[in-house]
Order: structure tokens, then C-alpha cells, then sequence
């Protein structure tokens, strides 16, 4: 879970205030800096999309300490730097008098109070840090045993490990249960939703999670943010698992090369292969061999293919001479939008080459087989 401290120290989240706990005009941020010369910059920083620093103040240490002061409409997950001092540490700015005590020699290691949000983050992260103490500790101590190969031991010691995992993976929910009104368990949340996006469980219960919190939270501008994440990472994983094995593969229709549409039902066999490739790919061109191999000793038991490439567009010349270049003799269809094409889309296709086989109903059957495996497949299939 160190993977949350990072996120924690590396991501940029903006949130709404509820009214009732804007206690100020605007932020005073005093901070102290023990062993910091005077004369020394410090930064508070947002990051940009692509993890830039965009500096939003600059203070001058003075007898060791600097002063901050604005005013921000709603809270924001800023950071602080300070010149001469390694790193960054997180910082929720919200209209309140914050304290800092900064730690020269590591910063991460300095203490932020004076808000309810701040002072969330401080118990979170203190928490996480004595929970992933103790799985090192642990960790030490399987290796230890592992070596000196005693069972019992180990197995007592592996059995800690799990119920300690289990504590690490709950304690965000378990602590955004006990903050429902606290601007800190949006970040969590968020971060949670990064961190198991595929996992349609986890995201059962970061929902379940999400609704225990205050409306007010809720209604924030990062609470309404973060419900409409959960909406469309559900949704792309319920479209993902329309293709598992077993699922009836999507209908589809593409152009051919003399532009009339050819359709998925039109063609299929007692086996069908959905092949996705292109003339530029070089995997795609080494595995066409191997393809081609298996059409020519299977076509005649009912194996049928149909080639969808990710050419790009203005290149038909390239994908027509690839599939007589590779003596590619079944059927094809492209439009020419490279990975924007509707039909690799619809099918969810990342990167290529890629091949969903399908028995004589449709349903998908296996994924991505290349080589021998994909011709021990279609023998088992139609032998």
C-alpha cells in the first residue's frame, strides 16, 4: 500500500467546501523550518495533467520561518517544496489557519495541523505507515524462516501476513466510515477508484463506501467527480465482460475493399477466428505464417477468418499488398481508422495482433491464442 502514500504525494485533486466549515475569509499558513538558511524559496505548487509544477506562491524563509496567505473558493490538494530540501510533501489547502512544522532531512516526515482535512490526512497516513511497518517486519521474518525451512513457524507468520493484508486493503473504508464528513475521504475514494478500476467487486464496494458519506460531501464538486467515475469505470467494465469467454461475440459490419459491408454473421463457420492486425504491425506479420498455416489445413472442416485490420487511414494500398504479400485468402475488412475503428472498438482491442475465436453458435470460446496454441485450439475445436 506504499502505491497510496505515492498517489497521495503525486496526484492533484480539487473538491468543494461545505459552507459551514468555512471559518475564514482566505488561508494563513505558518511554517516553520528549523536549519533552513534564510533567504530560501518556498513553493506551493499544483500540478498539471501531466505531473508539472505549476507554482501558485512563493514565500522567503526568515529566522527559520515562512508565512503563506490567499484565499482558495473551494479546497485543493496543493504541495509544498522548499529549496535545499529534498521532495514535497501534500498539503489540503482550505480557508483555515494551517501550521507546518517542517522536517529538513525528510520532508515527508513534517507535520501539518490546524485543519480538519490536514489533520485526516496526518492520522491516515500514520496509520498506513505503522500497518506497512509491521508487513516488513513480517516479510523479515518469513524470509528468516523460509531459510531455516521451518513449516510450523512459517505458517503462522504467512497467516499474519493475510489477516495484516486484509486490515491494509480495508483501512481506507474503514476510515471513510468514521469521516463521512471529511474532505480527506474523497481522496481516498478517488484513489480507490484508480487502483481497482478492473475489479467490478472493489468497485461494488467503493460505491457502497461512497454512499456513506454526508450529502453535502456528496454534492461536492469531487463528490459529484467522483460518482460520475464510478458510473463510467462500471460501465466499461460491464462492455469488457460482454467479450469474456463464454459470451456471444458482438455482431458487427465493415467495409470489404471495394467498400461494400461485410457482416460478422455473414461469414461465420463452424469456427470463426476475429483476426486484428495491420500491414504496419511486425508481430501481426510474424504470426500471419502460423495463420495462414492453420486456415489452409482447417477451412475445409469449417474454420472461417475474417481479418479486421488498424491501418491507417490513406494507406488501403499498404493493407491491400500486405494481405497478398502474406497470401492472407480469407476474408477482410477495414476502415481505415487505425485503433479508432468501430470494430476494434467495440471488441475493446488495445494493441495487436489479437484473435477472439468463436465456436458455431458465436460464443467466444478463447482469446488471443498465437502459434501452436492457437492451432491446437481450432483442432480441438473441429477434429
Amino acid at each position: 500500500m506504499k502505491r497510496i502514500l505515492v498517489i497521495l504525494i503525486i496526484s492533484v485533486i480539487s473538491y468543494s467546501c461545505k459552507k459551514s466549515e468555512v471559518k475564514m475569509d482566505g488561508y494563513v499558513i505558518n511554517g516553520t523550518a528549523s536549519g533552513v538558511f534564510n533567504g530560501v524559496r518556498a513553493y506551493l505548487k499544483i500540478k498539471d495533467e501531466r505531473g508539472r509544477d505549476i507554482i501558485k506562491d512563493t514565500a522567503i524563509v526568515f529566522d527559520e520561518k515562512f508565512t503563506f496567505e490567499g484565499n482558495i473558493i473551494n479546497p485543493e490538494m496543493w504541495f509544498l517544496s522548499v529549496n535545499s530540501v529534498v521532495g514535497e510533501i501534500p498539503i489540503i489547502l482550505e480557508n483555515s489557519n494551517i501550521t507546518i512544522d517542517l522536517n529538513k532531512e525528510n520532508i515527508r516526515e513534517s507535520k501539518i495541523s490546524g485543519s480538519k482535512s490536514n489533520n485526516a490526512l496526518n492520522e491516515y497516513t500514520t496509520t498506513l505507515k505503522d500497518l506497512s511497518e509491521k508487513r516488513r517486519e513480517i516479510n523479515r521474518n518469513m524470509r528468516e524462516n523460509n531459510q531455516n525451512q521451518d513449516t510450523n513457524i512459517l505458517a503462522g507468520v504467512n497467516k499474519q501476513l493475510e489477516e495484516l493484508n486484509k486490515k491494509i486493503d480495508n483501512l481506507p473504508h474503514e476510515f471513510i466510515k468514521n469521516n463521512t464528513d471529511n474532505y480527506f475521504s474523497l481522496i481516498l475514494l478517488e484513489d480507490q477508484i484508480k487502483s481497482q478500476k478492473q475489479n467490478i467487486e472493489a468497485l461494488i464496494k467503493i460505491e457502497n463506501t461512497y454512499q456513506t458519506l454526508d450529502n453535502e460531501l456528496k454534492n461536492s464538486i469531487l463528490g459529484n467527480k467522483i460518482n460520475s467515475q464510478l458510473v463510467l469505470v462500471k460501465q466499461e467494465i460491464e462492455r469488457a465482460s460482454a467479450l469474456d469467454i463464454g459470451k456471444v461475440a458482438p455482431e458487427f459490419s465493415a467495409p470489404k475493399a471495394d467498400g461494400q459491408l461485410l457482416a460478422l454473421n455473414d461469414i461465420k463457420g463452424k469456427v470463426t477466428i476475429i483476426d486484428f492486425w495491420a500491414a504496419w504491425c511486425g508481430p501481426c506479420r510474424r504470426e500471419n505464417p502460423n495463420v495462414v498455416n492453420v486456415y489452409n489445413k482447417y477451412h475445409d472442416k469449417g474454420l472461417e477468418i475474417i481479418g479486421v485490420s488498424l491501418d491507417r487511414p490513406g494507406q488501403k494500398d499498404k493493407w491491400l499488398k500486405a494481405i497478398e504479400d502474406d497470401k492472407l485468402t480469407w476474408h477482410h475488412v477495414s476502415n481505415l481508422q487505425y485503433f479508432n475503428d468501430p470494430v476494434a472498438q467495440l471488441y475493446q482491442i488495445k494493441s495487436i495482433p489479437a484473435t477472439y475465436i468463436l465456436d458455431s453458435n458465436g460464443t467466444i470460446v478463447a482469446k488471443n491464442l498465437r502459434g501452436p496454441a492457437l492451432e491446437a485450439k481450432i483442432a480441438e475445436l473441429l477434429n
